[in-house]
């Protein structure tokens, strides 16, 4: 038998450690070539580790939640020596590791390696006095739960010599009835006694039933992408002087314009509103380039960029993700319309890639229908400024002395007021609703 291990390779560029997300393997698990053995987060993006070899797992690097650094082991596997002979060659011991074991042995002659190796509940190089160890978690014995026979157990004053079926007694349950107040004409309490109880009886023993059941707490563990989505967030309340700026928009003649757009769409994908916003973002831009910026606040440099590279804030199971459109100035709608459909699709599915989550130069984040009457986004930082669209209503509103029915949409701007000034805000602002209210300038040059 050979040992063989696997260290955490470069998973992207300028990266220095990753985060353990989830394990697919446990110790005393044989593996097999190829097999998924990790998943392993750094910069939002998730990577899958496979092992390289066939084996029994021996050491894992340490809990869900951990930091390993690139180059440090991952996973020692045990090997077939003829596999080890075929090419495939164990880490050897670093001479702390070996003086540690000889430590240990000497100290505690007889003790089984295995049982060293389960019995410190550590990981890899997370022993004390700085020497790495070949340490893991414990295995703990299983516990099962007392079996219950018949239904639920019986509360606590309640006459265990009361006949009745375990849906009767799940239902008294319930409703914090006790079994020996309910009169019965025959040996066993039926469904019709409770309700007889319930419209005749005493009240005593009964309590209205709560308008829901108390739940366990449950401890959940900040791990993977939302711990990262906590810590940004932090960061960027903690650093960045939020202000928000909050506008009404006409956008009948927007929607309208959709809808033909659509309507005649042929092979194209459907059209949103978010590629029509985008196209209006990219086109207010030249006249306000301080919002289409990021300020590096140690070097104190803002830098204003040309090309809009647009964050667009993704709902997915992990937690909020913002794949980035490229050169969104340079794309026409029904482009926009197929990269923001890509790019959602890679981030629900876990496949974006660290390029597609990084580098945007202003973001913007939509509720779609949830949108509320107003938002006032975090800035994702080191970005300066965050746009937020909100739901679309249809209301009356005064066109002269005419009252006409509209569908308004609030928009919403947060910025970063060491950078942007209110006065800039509000006036990006309504150059944005001008194209929005006037449709057709978004398709003139």
């Amino acid at each position: 038998m050979a040992r063989f291990t696997f260290k955490l390779p470069d998973i992207g560029e300028g990266i220095s450690e990753a985060e353990i997300v989830a394990w697919h393997v446990a110790v005393g698990d044989r593996i097999e070539e190829d097999q998924q053995i990790a998943d392993m987060m750094t910069d939002k993006a998730t990577v899958e580790m496979e092992s390289p070899v066939s084996g029994i797992v021996v050491e894992l690097a340490g809990e869900v939640g951990d930091q390993v650094s690139i180059g440090a082991a991952l996973v020692i596997i045990e090997t077939d020596a003829a596999e080890a002979d075929g090419g495939v060659q164990a880490a050897p011991e670093t001479r702390a590791q070996a003086e540690t074991a000889e430590q240990y042995e000497a100290e505690n002659p007889g003790v089984d390696e295995t049982q060293i190796l389960r019995g410190t509940g550590r990981g890899i190089g997370e022993a004390g006095g700085g020497a790495p160890q070949a340490n893991i978690s414990v295995e703990a014995p299983l516990h099962h739960a007392p079996e219950v026979a018949n239904g639920p157990p019986p509360r606590a004053g309640e006459d265990l010599k009361a006949l009745a079926s375990p849906a009767v007694r799940a239902r008294a349950a319930d409703l914090g009835i006790d079994l020996a107040q309910v009169k019965t004409e025959t040996d066993r309490v039926r469904h019709a006694d409770l309700d007889a109880f319930l419209r005749y009886g005493s009240g005593q023993g009964y309590h209205a039933p709560h308008a829901s059941k108390a739940r366990a707490d449950v401890p959940i563990k900040v791990i993977g992408m939302r711990r990262r989505i906590a810590e940004n967030m932090a960061a960027s309340k903690r650093a960045i002087p939020h202000f928000t700026y909050v506008e009404e928009i006409d956008v009948t003649a927007l929607e309208d314009m959709r809808a033909d757009l659509n309507a005649n769409r042929g092979g194209r994908p459907k059209l949103t509103m978010l590629p029509l916003m985008i196209v209006a973002i990219c086109k207010a831009i030249p006249d306000f380039p301080m919002i289409n910026a990021r300020y590096d606040d140690e070097a104190g440099v803002v830098t204003r960029y040309g090309s809009v590279h647009l964050g667009m804030a993704t709902q997915t199971d992990a937690g909020l993700m913002v794949p980035v459109i490229r050169d969104a100035q340079d794309r026409n709608v029904w482009q926009l319309a197929t990269e923001i459909g890509r790019l959602a699709e890679a981030a629900r599915t876990g496949k974006a890639t660290s390029a597609e989550l990084s580098g945007s130069t202003l973001t913007i984040t939509s509720l779609g229908p949830l949108g509320g009457i107003a938002t006032t986004p975090v800035i994702n930082r080191p970005e300066v400024a965050i746009i937020g669209p909100n739901k679309i209503v249809e209301r009356p509103m005064f066109r002269g002395d005419d009252i006409i029915r509209a569908k308004l949409m609030n928009l919403s701007i947060s910025c970063d007021h060491r950078v942007v000034d209110g006065w800039d805000a509000a006036s990006y602002v309504q150059a944005l609703k001008k194209y929005l209210e006037t449709p057709v300038l978004l398709f003139a040059d």
